[in-house]
């Protein structure tokens, strides 16, 4: 993904009927979509979607206080729904248990290895195709800082991605049972992906390093909390949830830090 001069976001994907770029800009009070390649209508049928769209606000009515301002300082906030699962599953996989920096050398150095160039005029990569990312042995994974656990993990996703697809069109109950029946995938990575591929305003990343922290500090005014802690302020807005993570987030509110930053550690280490 990039965003060009004018403003307008790019992104490329690989749709049920081929790989696709797609350019969506606003013009006005409008937004406006092109596309190019074998899944250029796919891609542009889904837009909508991938905007928000389809999010509902239905039972989302905070009382006074932090999370009902922001709600209205942040009117535009969607939950999207890409519908491209083993897409959202790739970099969820690749950051689970790591720092950020790492998470993101490992995604870039799979899309150049893996990533052909994409359809259109923006000189981007597709994301790596799942069959050849299965094909592929762990050991082969090393040489951007992914051990054997989190690359067999994806060996697996990938090798089954057509099912991991099928979570798409399910109701949220059974795509979250469908996506933690898969080895390696629990709570944290399922919310990762159901937040972005599925439209699930709900999600909640338990086992989170950050996201406890901020939500006791923005909520209860408290620097440090566990899972269980988080889970409790957020009960009042249950199934709005995730929407309440996304506008904390979106408004750049983080609990104090303390100590030193997680380090980036050699793969000979993990």
């Amino acid at each position: 993904m990039r965003t060009d001069a004018a403003g307008a976001w790019w992104r490329t994907t690989r749709t049920p009927d081929g790989p696709a770029t797609e350019r969506i800009r606003r013009v006005g009070s409008e937004i406006r979509g092109e596309a190019w390649g074998p899944g250029a209508d796919w891609a542009l049928a889904a837009a909508p979607d991938l905007l928000g769209a389809g999010d509902s606000l239905e039972g989302f009515d905070p009382p006074p206080g932090l999370v009902r301002e922001l709600h209205h300082r942040m009117p535009g906030l969607r939950i999207t729904r890409s519908r491209a699962v083993f897409e959202a599953l790739l970099p969820a996989v690749l950051t689970q248990k790591v720092t950020g920096l790492e998470a993101a050398r490992a995604i870039r150095g799979l899309v150049r290895a893996l990533g052909e160039p994409a359809p259109g005029p923006a000189g981007l990569r597709l994301p790596p195709p799942p069959e050849a990312l299965a094909a592929l042995p762990y050991e082969w994974f090393h040489r951007f800082g992914v051990e054997m656990r989190r690359a067999n993990v994806l060996r697996h996703a990938a090798a089954r991605a057509d099912r991991l697809e099928e979570a798409g069109a399910m109701d949220l109950a059974s795509a979250r049972r469908r996506l933690l029946a898969f080895p390696g995938v629990g709570p944290w990575t399922a919310a990762e992906v159901a937040v972005v591929a599925l439209g699930d305003a709900d999600a909640v990343s338990v086992g989170d390093y950050h996201i406890p922290n901020t939500v006791a500090w923005a909520l209860a005014g408290e620097p440090r909390a566990d899972d269980e802690r988080m889970l409790e302020l957020l009960e009042p807005y249950a199934g709005h949830r995730g929407r309440v993570i996304r506008l904390l987030e979106a408004a750049g509110i983080s609990a104090p830090r303390y100590g030193p930053r997680a380090t980036v550690r050699s793969i000979r280490n993990l």
